[in-house]
């Protein structure tokens, strides 16, 4: 009989487990080849795990919410049709059946055939009045939050064909709580709680406690909040953080982008935005100074050859997931721009893969997106440093000429780069930080793209 190991997959370079949210299949299910199997989170992204081989799925070590070090083996996939399941922990679909396939055993009056009471299961799992698709994912997450196929239906999808994605239904769940919580404290102020209405009472917010007094309110962290918190922690606990900052005049780069961005829109239907100009800058300032495009292994230093520049992407959610563009320095400016439009697409949906997240060398974080002139962020481990980028306003500058000093508005930006002050020392950061905006600074307005 063969049989495939199902690996916890190793998620980024500095994941070193992750949390099963759940089975998309269970014991005894086929699959097919690449079918979404199960679905994993770490700090950095939730992703739907497919099969690496088509069979069934004979045995699983590990339920949902627990935590698995990565290359650990989480289940058997059997490509014998007859293979005979087991599970050392048997999940609530396989409790479900025990019952009808212990009387069909035993020759019970009552007794109901494995295949039917398979196909009642996955009817009670599947929203199934509509004719629209939706994934394991999604349908679990509508179970648990108790949304109906009706209201399921009104939900606008901005995945493919309409399709709701995970980002879609979470995006409606947080909304039906956010106004449920806007109407409590209404609620509590205008009677005493044992006056508060049935409805009120029965429907509160999840993960939400609020005070009698209505001066406060206690809410949970869920869980990739846990996660991104844990990951901050430890990188602050790591590394010793040192912040520099330089004021850079992008005052070209801004007419050059106004002048080709609807040519470039009409010819290839998507933006070309400032990011990509970013990450070329860092790119070409990386070969200059290589020592900052490293990570620290107990007293080594791993210089990386490859320049990987991961870019942090906000999600609808309201957290930030950091897609990497590999071999940066490889790719032209258009290729660029089409690598962070789709990345940044794919985050937004849903859509990232495992190793779309994975050997990240350094990160660019763009907080001028939330209006803020400057910032001061936390390394993502294991690399030594992470390039902020302010808003670009409009400001007074003094330009020298041939004619003399003169003041004139400019469009002005800030550039933050907090390193690892164990192995990036002031002046490595700096210079580094300082190269960065002369290449901008520099920016060849005569190319073309």
């Amino acid at each position: 009989m063969a049989q495939i190991e199902v690996l916890m997959p190793k998620m980024g370079e500095s994941i070193i487990e992750a949390t099963i949210i759940q089975w998309s299949k269970q014991v005894g299910d086929t699959i097919e080849y690449e079918e979404t199997l199960l679905e994993i989170a770490t700090d950095k992204v939730d992703s739907e795990i497919p099969s690496p081989a088509e069979g069934v799925l004979v045995k699983t070590f590990f339920n949902a919410d627990d935590v698995v070090a990565v290359g650990t083996v989480i289940g058997l996939i059997s490509t014998e049709t007859e293979a005979t399941p087991e599970t050392n922990k048997p999940s609530e679909a396989s409790a479900t059946i025990t019952p009808q396939a212990e009387m069909a055993t035993n020759g019970g009056s009552e007794q109901a055939p494995v295949s039917a009471v398979k196909i009642e299961v996955e009817k009670a799992a599947r929203p199934s009045q509509s004719q629209r698709f939706y994934t394991p994912l999604v349908r679990s997450i509508a179970a648990k939050e108790n949304i109906d196929i009706a209201t399921l239906d009104s939900i606008e999808g901005t995945g493919t064909d309409n399709r709701v994605t995970k980002s879609d239904i979470l995006a409606f769940v947080a909304n039906q709580k956010n106004e449920v919580t806007t109407v409590r404290p209404s609620i509590s102020t205008a009677a005493t709680p044992n006056t508060i209405t049935e409805k009120a009472a029965i429907t509160p917010p999840k993960k939400v406690t609020q005070s009698i007094s209505g001066g406060m309110e206690i809410i949970e962290m869920d869980r990739t909040r846990r996660l991104i918190a844990d990951h901050m922690v430890r990188s602050k606990q790591i590394a010793p953080h040192v912040t520099s900052f330089v004021e850079v005049d992008v005052t070209d780069i801004v007419n050059w982008r106004n002048g080709v961005k609807d040519d470039f829109k009409a010819k290839n239907q998507e933006n070309i935005t400032f990011t990509p100009i970013f990450i070329e800058a860092v790119v070409k300032a990386i070969k200059d100074f290589p020592l900052i495009n490293v990570s620290v292994e107990g007293t080594n230093i791993l210089v990386k050859k490859a320049i990987n520049v991961g870019m942090a992407t906000a999600l609808p959610s309201g957290n930030l997931i950091v897609p990497v563009i590999k071999d940066a320095d490889q790719l032209s400016l258009f290729g660029l721009t089409k690598q962070v439009n789709q990345l940044a697409q794919k985050a937004r949906t849903n859509q990232l893969k495992p190793q779309d997240v994975q050997g990240g060398t350094f990160t660019l974080t763009n907080v001028g997106t939330f209006g803020n002139v400057m910032g001061t962020p936390i390394i993502n481990q294991p690399q030594v440093a992470i390039l902020s980028v302010g808003k670009i306003q409009k400001k007074p500058a003094v330009l020298e000429t041939e004619y003399g000093d003169v003041i004139a508005v400019r469009q002005m930006m800030f550039l933050s780069l907090s390193y690892d002050h164990r192995v990036v020392d002031g002046m490595l950061g700096g210079s580094f930080l300082r190269r960065v905006g002369d290449y901008l600074e520099q920016f060849d307005t005569t190319q073309k793209i």
